[in-house]
């Protein structure tokens, strides 16, 4: 087992690295004057299983391409399997049509790692399930709910702690932290009136004098969050939290959630932070690199990966 890292997330890469024990693969990833990428793998792969560090974050096309060229370098280097470890998915949210002569991009990007030579794709709470479909090798969707779940029992009473869905179609990821927790369940009612606003209208539950957890796998622009931590605090919440998988924080997102009525705004490191993410007052990253690190001895090993979350 060998595993190698793009330039998106070396600090993710080199605390798997550390967690199994093996040195972070030695390739050159580099640009040309005119910003084209080169690579250069500068160790033996021959007959190797070979791992692929690369989150494809913001600058996502730079990323997705170092990782495409990656792909494309080890498999002509006889590498004997291929797996894109893909801590954070870009492109997640373009999963369907969402209106006439709209493309399908996740489905693009699948496509474009598949061809580029991957065996097969490990990656971390995809916005939608059935984006693994899209894939025409194996692929392995990590939770981040285990991770979630530990730092809760570790900050808060459990019994005054009600999990929060910041919408409708987010239920289902925070039925499986509130069963964890043991705790209940509360949906945040949004009419989104155009792409990148919402306006929260109910908040379904009775979440008078609770701790309320929002949970959610992407916090891109923060409006949802703001807006669903106002909505919970006037129905009589005593605090709003938001426990967050991958923190994307564009544009003025750390302004907005530093100057918000959240309590704590918890992120993984599945996107790297930005300076300006650590020095939030109220912005805690977390760690996943122990969940990939185990997930990706798992598959070296071909034991079950399914079984870290029973």
């Amino acid at each position: 087992m060998k595993v190698f890292a793009g330039n998106s997330n070396r600090h993710l890469a080199d605390a798997i690295c550390s967690y199994l024990n093996v040195p972070v693969g030695k390739a050159s990833v580099r640009r040309f004057a005119d910003q084209e990428i080169f690579v250069e793998i500068q160790e033996n792969v021959r007959g190797e299983d070979v791992f692929v560090i690369q989150s494809t974050s913001f600058p996502t096309n730079d990323h997705l391409m170092e990782l495409l060229i990656m792909i494309d370098a080890f498999r002509r280097a006889s590498a004997r399997r291929i797996t894109a470890v893909l801590p954070y998915f870009g492109y997640a949210r373009q999963d369907r049509k969402a209106g006439p002569r709209t493309p399908i991009s996740a489905k693009l990007v699948a496509n474009l790692i598949t061809e580029a030579g991957a065996d097969r794709v490990l990656t971390l709470d995809l916005h939608a399930g059935q984006i693994q479909g899209f894939f025409d090798i194996p692929t392995d969707n990590l939770y981040a709910v285990p991770i979630l779940a530990r730092d809760v029992k570790e900050n808060y009473d459990l019994n005054n702690v009600m999990v929060v869905s910041p919408d409708v179609g987010g239920v289902v990821r925070a039925r499986s932290l509130a069963k964890r927790l043991d705790c209940q369940l509360a949906i945040v009612d949004k009419r989104r009136e155009r792409a990148g606003e919402s306006e929260v209208m109910n908040v379904i539950g009775d979440v008078t004098g609770k701790d309320c957890l929002l949970i959610d796998d992407i916090v891109d622009s923060g409006g949802t969050l703001c807006n669903a931590a106002e909505a919970l605090l006037k129905n009589g919440a005593t605090s709003v939290t938001a426990y967050i998988t991958h923190g994307v924080l564009s544009g003025g997102a750390v302004t907005r959630i530093s100057s918000s009525k959240l309590k704590e705004l918890v992120i993984t490191d599945s996107i790297q932070p930005t300076t300006a993410v650590q020095s939030a007052p109220n912005i805690r990253v977390i760690s996943t690199a122990n969940l990939l690190g185990e997930a990706i001895n798992r598959t070296a090993m071909e034991s079950s990966v399914s079984s870290l979350f029973d």
